[in-house]
């Protein structure tokens, strides 16, 4: 394809895409075909020689189109938002025909510059402390942009692993930096995404989840009792993951809570996930969900879901650059550059080195719509969502099962006087399953308070009242087939629910998803782990010791563990050294619960309010 074909096919891109948006309404939203459609159209190799551009086009719509979810359809109710706002894919085009790999200042100095700026003018639009702002006086904070809000958590766990591992190797000099690493453990809610359990997977630390409170938020003093249990225990904790806005009902952590908490810990690096959330603070009526952020280390949002700007858009600020980059630096000759020490090298903020110029699209959104326009769009969605609840609430067959503060409303059928919970659930996926068949609407569940809930999102940029009546509409009809149709009377044995959950995976699995549910994404972590059996003939293991080295000064002891039963504590390595499913797929390697576990002293054990969460002045600094 030469530049004239480019011309003219780029064009009639455009107008497929305007074509694509503007007819939405006459497709059905989620596709009506089973795994493996597509390998039977396609064939089984690539073609040898080139074919015309008209047959590609012809296969888009013929084979692509009646496999594609349509997130922008206006029936689409599920996840939250993915933004593909004009401007913003006119910036991805440029973005891609500028071609450029921005992975550092002198790589192309207009990417780097510019994506600085940007966080800047949404660190200030969202209300963000200076101390988050790249070009404040006197800060070494700073923004960036990632692929996700995963990476934007992955990221700032790797900062505040390696910040804690230089502190405690500082502390115990002689202790093997793998044995330190085993110490470190994370927390988080259990309404927070499975990012970060992932996460704490990659980062090979353990990761306790705590649970909410009955609005989904994570308190202070759960926090605070647990993080003393594990320091007391021998542990180290290092890392704590808040959520403003989760995913399964849109919930808020207490931050004025959680973040004295973390201060009395020494180190300890609390981070912000505000995915979702986050952008609609640039509205003064929903700023106050910010309280407490001046405690944290990092802070992320993405406006590729609730600001209209494209996949993928998640900005990450934090406090300290230079810890982040510390605990991501890799300087290779062939990428280093006179201005170095002087400028913002971005390949050293992620784990990628190759970057996009994504900048570009936050900019022309920021200047096509104004901080004014994009208040007006998430105002209107916010009002939205308050009118489906209150449809919702004039049915006393249904029940609002959330704090409806965004655009999110989780809501369930209430089952009869004489219905068990379970058959409440049972209830309410089989009218979901019904209605996301039929292809009219489509929804996804959560688990709120262990009941299971639909939750109905506005999503579409254009959304209106009509839009949210024909949803509920369809909504209504469906639980009236449901319970006063021929087949009311439901057989909820063992067996029926096995059946139903089997179909239910094997047809509509892609469809009908969990969110936010830590059982659902690894099962291991809702199990307890058995108790250490012992004997009164079995001493615990006791420390070595030397005589150049008392037992009490900085040594390492050997202490036997004590299972813990008020939360779940995720272990990186669980799914590799002790099957759950028995997989014919599991490492054949497997090997015993370890029976002991190292606690770490210093002269200074017990001091814990001497050493609050440190100061970018305290702590080490290095060129980013």
């Amino acid at each position: 394809m030469d530049t004239e074909e480019f011309r003219v096919r780029g064009k009639e891109m455009v107008d497929y895409i305007c074509t694509y948006m503007n007819t939405l309404r006459t497709r059905r939203v989620t596709p009506s075909v089973e795994p493996g459609y597509l390998r039977a159209a396609l064939p089984a190799e690539a073609p040898q020689h080139p074919e015309s551009w008209d047959d590609v086009m012809s296969d888009v719509e013929n084979k692509i189109m009646p496999g594609v979810t349509h997130w922008q359809h206006p029936r689409f109710h599920a996840y939250f938002p993915s933004g593909n706002g004009y401007p913003s894919i006119l910036g991805d085009m440029l973005s891609a025909g500028i071609g450029c790999i921005g992975f550092s200042w002198a790589a192309s100095p207009a990417c780097t510059e510019l994506e600085i700026i940007m966080l800047d003018w949404m660190g200030k639009a969202i209300g963000l402390p200076p101390a988050f702002l790249a070009l404040e006086e006197g800060s070494k904070g700073g923004g960036v942009i990632e692929g996700s809000a995963s990476e934007s958590v992955l990221v700032s766990m790797l900062a505040a692993r390696a910040a804690s591992i230089k502190r405690l190797k500082h502390q115990f000099p002689t202790v093997d930096e793998g044995l330190l690493l085993s110490k470190l453990i994370a927390y988080c809610s259990k309404e927070a995404h499975s990012c970060v359990e992932k996460a704490a997977m990659i980062c090979f630390v353990k990761l306790r989840i705590l649970q909410p409170d009955d609005h989904g938020c994570l308190r202070g003093d759960i926090l605070k009792e647990s993080m003393q249990e594990d320091e007391e225990a021998g542990l180290v904790p290092f890392f704590v993951s808040t959520t403003l806005g989760t995913t399964s009902c849109c919930s808020f952590d207490n931050l004025p809570e959680i973040g004295p908490v973390v201060r009395k810990f020494p180190c300890v690096w609390l981070h912000i996930d505000a995915a979702y959330a986050g952008s609609s603070f640039i509205c003064p009526e929903h700023k106050y969900n910010l309280a407490g952020v001046e405690y944290a280390d990092s802070f992320n949002t993405n406006p590729n879901k609730f600001m209209l700007t494209s996949f993928d858009c998640s900005l990450l600020w934090v406090t300290n650059r230079y810890l982040l980059t510390s605990a991501l630096v890799v300087d290779p000759l062939y990428l280093q550059h006179c201005y170095d020490h002087t400028a913002i090298d971005y390949r050293h903020w992620g784990v990628p080195l190759s970057r996009r110029f994504r900048s570009l699209k936050l900019w022309f959104m920021l200047r096509s719509y104004g901080i004014s326009g994009l208040q007006k769009y998430v105002r209107r969605h916010c009002e939205l969502a308050k009118y489906f609840e209150n449809l919702v609430k004039k049915d006393e067959r249904f029940e609002v099962c959330n704090n409806v503060k965004l655009g999110l409303v989780c809501f369930r059928l209430v089952g009869g006087p004489d219905e068990t919970p379970e058959q409440e659930d049972e209830l309410n996926k089989k009218l979901l399953t019904n209605i996301n068949a039929s292809g009219k609407i489509h929804m996804v569940p959560a688990s709120v308070q262990d009941k299971f809930v639909i939750r109905f999102c506005v999503v579409h940029q254009h959304a209106t009242r009509e839009d949210v009546e024909i949803a509920w509409d369809i909504i209504s009809d469906f639980a009236t087939e449901l319970l006063e149709g021929p087949d009311k009377e439901r057989d909820l044995n063992e067996e029926r629910a096995r059946r139903n959950r089997a179909a239910l995976a094997h047809k509509r699995s892609f469809f009908v998803r969990m969110v936010s549910d830590p059982k659902i994404y690894n099962p291991a972590i809702n199990k307890t782990p058995p108790p250490v059996p012992t004997s009164p003939c079995t001493p615990p293991p006791m420390a070595p010791t030397t005589p150049d080295t008392p037992s009490d000064a900085g040594s390492v002891q050997l202490v036997p563990s004590t299972p813990k039963q008020a939360s779940w504590i995720s272990w990186p390595l669980a799914l590799f050294f002790q099957s759950v499913d028995h997989d014919a797929n599991d490492l054949p390697l497997r090997f015993r619960h370890l029976d002991t576990m190292v606690r770490l002293k210093s002269p200074n054990h017990g001091r814990r309010g001497s050493s609050p969460c440190a100061s970018p002045e305290r702590r080490a600094q290095s060129p980013h």
